[in-house]
């Protein structure tokens, strides 16, 4: 669950994809694609399997795996994205296969459908309410944020909010969180929720439970954000946050 962290409508058994399961090595792309078949998609219950959609978050879940436990022990595969990813597991599991002609469409009816899926998260704030906790993006040019992800299928709002920061800080705000207390934004489709949660310890060990998706956990004076004052510029680094700080 961790790309990711975070992809929603995934089911429980993708939990069990551990890197330990990963031990051996491979011959061929034909085998590795072969394998994720078998642990990703043909086991899936009639009604994942029933939705174009939830099998992509699979093929996505797959493609994570891929990248991040079986190229560190098979370098010689290339690194590849999701796109070409995809394409190559539809043609490999045959349970995909019946979609590989309209793959291209597919793929972009996924891509547009994943940016709308609602998203959870908090901000954190300490004792003062003074500072608050921005995570930032594994790639260098990746943003600061408040720790949030993609809620998944018949999860409520908030134990998704409570699920995401879990993973991306290692802070548990189990019972913490007031559902009253959220500012919602919609964004380009996407219901975007933040749930306001004070009193957070600012000498916290925050560590990330994620792989490659979480770079650095800080706290920010809120003062200092350039989204305090109407008059500031937003640079790239903080836009994630403009459109809740006022």
């Amino acid at each position: 669950m961790a790309s990711s962290s975070s992809s929603p409508e995934i089911s429980a058994a993708a939990a069990s994809h551990s890197p330990d399961n990963s031990a051996h090595r491979y011959s061929t792309i034909d085998e590795v694609l072969e394998d994720l078949s078998s642990r990703f998609i043909l086991n899936l219950p009639d009604e994942e399997l029933a939705s174009l959609e939830r099998v992509c978050f699979q093929v996505e879940q797959a493609h994570w795996f891929y990248e991040d436990f079986v190229r560190e022990e098979n370098p010689k595969f290339p690194s590849l994205p999701l796109k070409k990813f995809s394409a190559l597991l539809f043609q490999a599991c045959p349970l995909l296969r019946q979609w590989t002609d309209d793959h291209e469409q597919t793929f972009t009816n996924f891509m547009q459908y994943k940016t709308r899926v609602p998203v959870c998260g908090a901000i954190m704030l300490n004792e003062t309410w003074e500072k608050c906790i921005l995570v930032k993006g594994w790639k260098s040019s990746s943003g600061w944020g408040f720790p949030k992800g993609k809620i998944n299928q018949d999860e409520e709002p908030h134990k998704c909010a409570v699920r995401e920061v879990l993973e991306e800080t290692g802070y548990d705000l189990s019972g913490k969180i007031n559902p009253a207390h959220v500012i919602e934004v919609s964004i380009r489709e996407q219901k975007i929720s933040l749930y306001i949660v004070p009193d957070i310890p600012e000498d916290y060990p925050f560590k990330t439970r994620t792989r490659k998706e979480i770079s650095r956990i800080e706290w920010f004076k809120l003062t200092d954000l350039p989204t305090w004052r109407r008059n500031k510029a937003v640079p790239g680094k903080f836009y994630l946050i403009s459109p809740f700080i006022g």
